[in-house]
C-alpha cells in the first residue's frame, strides 16, 4: 500500500512536469529576455509553500549568474521594499494569484516601473493581471490525497523555475570556471580553483640533488625533506634531467647491486621524468599521476628563462588532503 502510493504522488507530479513541456510558448521567452535584460537584481517572492519554493529559485539563480535575492511579502511592507532599485526585476509566484500580502509589493512594483514576471495558476488574477509576462504554473491536480497541500503545484513551480534559471544559465555562456568562482567551497571548486602552485612544496623542502652526488646522499635527501621516498636529479644548468625514487632503490637492491651505496645518482636515476607547471589545475597533476601510476611530480614554470627548473614538488597525499579527489 506505500509503495503504491509513493507511486502514485511520483505519477501525479511528473506527468504534471511534462505536460508543461508541451505548451512553453513565446510567452517563456519573453520571460528569459526579462532577466537577461535586467541590470541589477531578481528580486523572487511568494507566501508559504510558494515562498519556499520562491527561495529555492532565488538561491538557483544566484548561483549560476544572475543576482537575486528573495523577499517576503509580508516583510516587505514594514521596509523592506528598501531593497527594491529602479534596475530590479520582481518574480512574483502565487499559485492563486491573490494573495494579500502580494499586493503592496505589486503596487509599489508598477509605481516604480520594475518589470514583474508572475508564476501562477490563474490567468485571471490579480497578480497575472498586472504582470508584465506570465508563467503558467497551473496544474490538474495536487498529488495530496485530500487535494490540498500544494504537492503538484509547488513541484511544477520548481521545475519551472529551474527550467528558467537553466536557460538564462546557457544563454549567458555560464560555465564551469564561473561556477567555481561563485562556490570555492565546494568539490567542484576546489577542483578548478585549485593550481598546483597553491599545493606543492617549494624551497628547502625540495630533494634535489646533483649528478655526481653519492648514493647515500642521495637517500638522505629521501628521507629528510617533507616529501620522502623521491629525489630529483639536476644538472650543472639546475635543469631536472633524473628522479631517484624508493622503487628504483628497492630494485636495484632485489637485482643483488650491494655496491649501489657507493654508486651516483646518475647510475641509478630514471631519466626523463615527468613534471607539471605551476599554473596547470591540481586536478591535472591527479590526472598525470593516476596516469602514470605514480605518486609525485615536480613543478616548473614554463614561463621563466629555464623551463626545466624545478621549483616545487607535488606528492599524492597533498591532492588528496586538498580534497581535489
Amino acid at each position: 500500500m506505500e509503495i503504491q502510493e509513493a507511486k502514485r504522488v511520483l505519477k501525479i507530479e511528473a506527468e504534471a512536469i511534462l505536460k508543461k513541456m508541451e505548451v512553453l510558448d513565446e510567452s517563456f521567452v519573453r520571460c528569459i529576455d526579462l532577466i537577461m535584460s535586467c541590470k541589477g537584481k531578481v528580486i523572487v517572492s511568494g507566501m508559504g509553500k510558494s515562498g519556499q519554493i520562491g527561495a529555492k529559485i532565488s538561491s538557483t539563480l544566484s548561483s549560476t549568474g544572475t543576482p537575486s535575492l528573495f523577499l517576503s511579502p509580508a516583510e516587505s511592507t514594514h521596509g523592506d521594499l528598501g531593497v527594491f532599485r529602479a534596475d530590479d526585476l520582481l518574480l512574483a509566484i502565487s499559485n492563486g494569484g491573490e494573495s494579500s500580502e502580494m499586493a503592496p509589493m505589486l503596487g509599489f512594483a508598477s509605481r516604480k516601473g520594475i518589470p514583474v514576471i508572475a508564476m501562477t495558476g490563474n490567468l485571471t488574477s490579480s497578480l497575472a493581471k498586472s504582470a508584465t509576462e506570465v508563467i503558467d504554473i497551473s496544474i490538474d491536480e495536487e498529488a495530496c490525497p485530500l487535494k490540498l497541500a500544494p504537492t503538484t503545484s509547488s513541484t511544477v513551480t520548481l521545475a519551472l523555475g529551474d527550467a528558467l534559471a537553466m536557460t538564462v544559465l546557457k544563454k549567458r555562456g555560464f560555465d564551469e570556471q564561473m561556477y567555481a568562482e561563485f562556490h570555492p567551497g565546494g568539490s567542484l571548486g576546489r577542483r578548478l580553483l585549485t593550481t598546483v602552485k597553491d599545493v606543492m612544496h617549494s624551497g628547502e623542502a625540495l630533494p634535489l640533488v646533483s649528478l655526481d652526488t653519492p648514493m647515500n646522499q642521495v637517500i638522505s635527501a629521501m628521507t629528510s625533506k617533507e616529501v620522502r621516498g623521491v629525489a630529483g636529479v639536476i644538472d650543472s644548468s639546475e635543469e631536472l634531467i633524473g628522479i631517484v625514487t624508493d622503487g628504483d632503490i628497492r630494485r636495484f637492491l632485489e637485482k643483488g647491486d650491494l655496491e649501489m651505496l657507493k654508486g651516483r645518482a646518475e647510475n641509478y636515476m630514471s631519466r626523463s621524468p615527468k613534471t607539471i607547471d605551476s599554473s596547470e589545475l591540481a586536478q591535472k597533476a591527479l590526472f598525470v599521476m593516476e596516469q602514470f601510476s605514480i605518486q609525485t611530480l615536480f613543478v616548473v614554470d614554463k614561463g621563466t628563462d629555464n623551463p626545466s627548473k624545478p621549483i616545487g614538488l607535488i606528492h599524492l597525499q597533498d591532492l588528496l588532503k586538498s580534497k581535489i579527489k
